[in-house]
Formats: C-alpha cells, structure tokens, sequence
C-alpha cells in the first residue's frame, strides 16, 4: 500500500491557492480594480483580525482541500485533469455558491453580490486555476479489483 501524499498535497494546496490568487488579481485588474488577496482581506475583515491571518486563514483552507483531494482523487473518474476538475466544481458549487456566498449576504452563488451573475462564473475560474495545482502535484493511483489485475505467470 502507498503511503498517503502529504507532502504533495501540501505542495499542491500552496501552489494552487497562489495559482488561485495570481488568476484573481488579473482578473481585478482587467476589471479596473487591482485587488491582491481579496479573499484574504475579506477573511481577516470578517475575523476582526490582521491581514496576516487572513492570508493565513486561506492558504491553509487550500490544503485542507488539498489533503481532501488527495484522498478522494483515486475514486473518481477520468484522468487527473479530470478528477481535479470534477473535484473542485463540486467544491465551488457546495462550499462557494451554496455556503460561503449566502454566509456573505451575497445569495446564491453570491448573484446578489456587487459582481451580480458574475461572481460565479468568476469564483468557478478561480477555483479551475488552483485545480492545476491538485492535477500537477497530487499524483493518482488506481487500484484494479483482482479480478480485473492482469493474469499471473502460474496460470
């Protein structure tokens, strides 16, 4: 049995949430308000706490789901591209659109946000470029049932 990824999750939830922010700052930019580490900012508001532990706050929310992908990624289908992908929607529908948006005061996929239907076409993306981080890092294996395992030398 192999060991559990740690370190590769760790690497992956890092580089993924970095991914995650650099796609987000451009897209602020290109929208004409350049906001580095909004999530961050927005958490450390929320907490009543410095920007740090916002910053905090949200790289260690990027492994945990990191460390999560890494144990449900051998379950599901596809190739590794396709697991991250399959992944972090299902992660952004329920944990963005669904929780965080309405825990906001913004609605559903946060459509009652200032960035209206925007936001969660915006939020998916994001969440699509830190998925490159899981699909480059966390590697896959797949155990076959026996029966499907390839035949033995004795038989």
């Amino acid at each position: 049995m192999k060991a559990f990824p740690i370190k590769r999750a760790l690497l992956a939830g890092v580089t993924g949430t970095l991914f995650f922010d650099v796609f987000g700052l451009m897209v602020s930019a290109i929208m004409g308000n350049p906001a580095w580490w909004d999530i961050p900012a927005l958490l450390a508001g929320k907490l009543g706490l410095p920007l740090f532990f916002g910053v905090l706050a949200h790289y260690l929310n990027g492994i945990v789901l990191a460390v999560i992908y890494a144990a449900v990624a051998p379950f599901l289908w596809g190739s590794k591209w396709m697991r991250a992908l399959t992944y972090i929607t299902v992660e952004t529908v329920l944990g963005v659109w669904l929780f965080m948006a309405p825990l906001l005061g913004m609605g559903i996929a946060g459509v009652n946000g200032p960035m209206g239907t925007l936001f969660a076409v915006i939020s998916l993306v994001r969440h699509w470029v830190y998925a490159i981080g899981l699909a480059l890092f966390i590697p896959i294996s797949v155990s076959l049932p026996a029966s499907d395992a390839a035949p033995s030398a004795a038989s």
